[in-house]
C-alpha cells in the first residue's frame, strides 16, 4: 500500500503564505533558494529530516504555477514511471512528467479521474 508522505501549499505570495502557516501552526519553514522551494516541517524531525511523530508528514510551499494552482498530497510508490503508466491507463492524466529533486529523489504531478491534481514521490535508493 502507497502511503502519502507530504504535502504541497501552492501560493501565489510565498512570503506571505510562509508568515501565515508559519504564525498560525508554529511551523518551521525553511527557504531552498536555489529550488524556489521552502520546506514545511509541521513535527520535530530526525537527522535524516523524517519526521520523528509515528503517522506525521511535512510539506513545502512554492509559487503557484498554471498546473499547480491548490494543495498537493504527494504519494510514495515504488517507481513513478510504472505508477504513471497505471495512472493513465485507468483514466487518469500526466500533468508534470517525473522530475529529479537533488540527490533525494524523483516527484511527478498528475491529475485523477476526478480532476484532482496528486503528486508521486520516488526516493533515490543509495547503494
Amino acid at each position: 500500500m502507497d502511503k502519502v508522505v507530504h504535502f504541497e501549499i501552492p501560493a501565489e505570495d510565498v512570503e506571505r503564505a510562509k508568515e501565515f502557516y508559519s504564525k498560525i501552526f508554529r511551523w518551521n519553514i525553511i527557504s531552498i533558494p536555489e529550488m524556489q522551494y521552502n520546506i514545511v516541517h509541521t513535527v520535530e524531525i530526525d537527522e535524516k529530516n523524517m519526521p520523528k511523530t509515528p503517522g506525521a508528514i511535512n510539506g513545502g510551499i512554492m509559487k503557484k504555477s498554471k498546473e499547480i494552482t491548490n494543495p498537493v498530497i504527494i504519494i510514495n510508490v515504488e517507481n513513478i514511471d510504472n505508477s504513471l503508466k497505471v495512472i493513465e491507463d485507468n483514466g487518469g492524466e500526466v500533468i508534470k512528467e517525473k522530475m529529479q529533486v537533488g540527490d533525494m529523489g524523483y516527484v511527478a504531478y498528475f491529475k485523477d479521474t476526478e480532476g484532482n491534481i496528486l503528486g508521486l514521490w520516488e526516493t533515490i535508493k543509495k547503494s
